[in-house]
């Protein structure tokens, strides 16, 4: 009789997923190969892909409506057999896919404790079993993180809330968070989760609550080179859930808080689609941002519901967006510590364990289909040309002479007169561009 995490187990699959035409169990990759290089770098190493540990192993099922949907068998008994469980459900769901990395917050893992301390201990304990698993070859860390916003403790914050001993406690949590990150050989540390913001400023004392932010932010910075962590520190943007003004609102919203902490050139940005969205945004406009503002870290993958106000976390299917994304990437110089972490949720009525593996082998699937388009539109340059081209005057010697501060305002104003300028608007070529972009697809 198979038992939890052995092939036949939690899962029915007992053979990883393939590349298509290696596939022995009926389930491939059509489009997914580790192996095939794609501008210099192997694909797997381009999309570096992560699942991750909430979404897949501690979510219910339940909804604003409903509760839980799931029959797993760590939801019952021991909250620390059921942890144990988790590990070797975790860890034969990373190998069936074949992915290089997981994430995980701290309470995913190990069940939080009557005290800090017995948290702490429930914490190491699930982590040496994770360090047992990375070392007898499993997937390996790409960031940890500490849940700093579902006990009621933090419904006023962490960092920002108004109890300097809340402040406190999230600063003792983080610290055992990143100890295990290290010690696992995590490639990033990420913060914060939601409610770092304020629901009416009729209790709220703006300015205050920003200067704890940033002091939050810079212990951990400190901390990070105390201890010698070569990890990337992550802030992840989220909007509008569940707090009204969050503070982490998007990626420039991110940008100028770590400008007034002083942290610009130490702390990068963790970006989610579903995020991105609820923020006002495009997915691609977030990433381009924070290449642009030399912040971009890694990326959370999933997609929402343009039916719904809410973080849906749905897997990303949608191969033009993700081509989008995989551009922007590219542009961006690629990942170095950051990757595509699988930050998404089946749904609700996905009940069998095996709705995870087509979950995820849809959505590596998608990924990969776009990476490969976005190879194409690097490699043609016909897109870049036009942007190149849009841009061609700022290269000429005026362009950079205003740029560069070599000309004062009157030395612009008499140029425009003495040369009688006159320039006329040129077409954006917005239509034909989103044809070409769907020519590659």
């Amino acid at each position: 009789m198979t038992t939890l995490g052995t092939p036949g187990g939690f899962f029915t699959l007992a053979d990883p997923v393939r590349p298509a035409g290696k596939a022995g169990n009926g389930l491939g990759y059509r489009w997914y190969d580790p192996d095939r290089m794609v501008l210099g770098k192997r694909m797997e190493d381009q999309l570096r892909f992560a699942v991750c540990w909430w979404h897949s192993f501690c979510w219910p099922g339940t909804d604003p409506f409903g509760g839980e949907t799931f029959d797993r068998p760590w939801f019952k008994g021991d909250p620390m057999q059921g942890a144990r469980q988790k590990v070797e459900a975790g860890f034969e769901l990373f190998r069936l896919l074949g992915v290089p990395f997981f994430t995980f917050h701290d309470r995913d893992i190990a069940p939080e404790g009557a005290t800090l301390a017995e948290s702490d201990r429930n914490v190491r304990t699930i982590a040496d079993l994770l360090a047992a698993k990375i070392e007898a070859g499993g997937p390996k860390l790409l960031w940890g993180t500490a849940n700093l916003f579902s006990n009621r403790r933090f419904m006023g914050g962490a960092g920002s809330n108004p109890d300097p001993d809340v402040f406190a406690y999230a600063a003792a949590q983080v610290k055992t968070a990143m100890d295990v990150t290290k010690e696992l050989g995590g490639e990033n540390y990420v913060l914060w989760g939601g409610r770092e913001g304020y629901e009416t400023l009729l209790n709220t004392d703006l300015k205050r609550e920003l200067d704890q932010v940033g002091r939050f932010l810079n212990l951990v910075v400190e901390y990070k080179h105390k201890i010698g962590f070569t990890g990337t520190i992550l802030i992840e943007p989220k909007p509008k859930e569940p707090t009204k003004h969050q503070y982490d609102f998007d990626v420039g919203t991110v940008y100028g808080l770590l400008c007034r902490a002083g942290l610009d050139k130490e702390v990068k940005v963790n970006i989610e689609q579903n995020h991105a969205i609820l923020a006002g945004h495009s997915f691609e406009h977030e990433i381009a941002m924070a290449s642009a503002l030399g912040i971009f870290g890694s990326i959370d993958i999933n997609r929402g519901d343009n039916l719904l106000g809410w973080d849906t976390d749905q897997f990303a299917m949608d191969v033009t967006e993700l081509t989008m994304m995989c551009v922007e990437i590219l542009k961006a110089g690629g990942f170095t510590t950051g990757g595509l972490n699988f930050d998404a949720k089946i749904r609700r009525q996905s009940i069998d364990p095996d709705d995870l593996i087509h979950a995820h082998v849809g959505s590596i699937d998608a990924c990969a289909r776009a990476l490969l388009a976005a190879e194409k539109i690097i490699t043609d340059g016909t897109l870049s040309g036009h942007v190149a081209d849009r841009y061609a005057g700022w290269d000429g010697a005026e362009g950079k002479a205003m740029l560069a501060g070599e000309r004062s305002l009157e030395d612009i104003a008499a140029r425009v007169h003495k040369a009688g300028l006159d320039p006329q608007p040129k077409s954006g070529r917005q239509e034909y561009l989103e044809g070409l972009l769907n020519s590659y697809l």
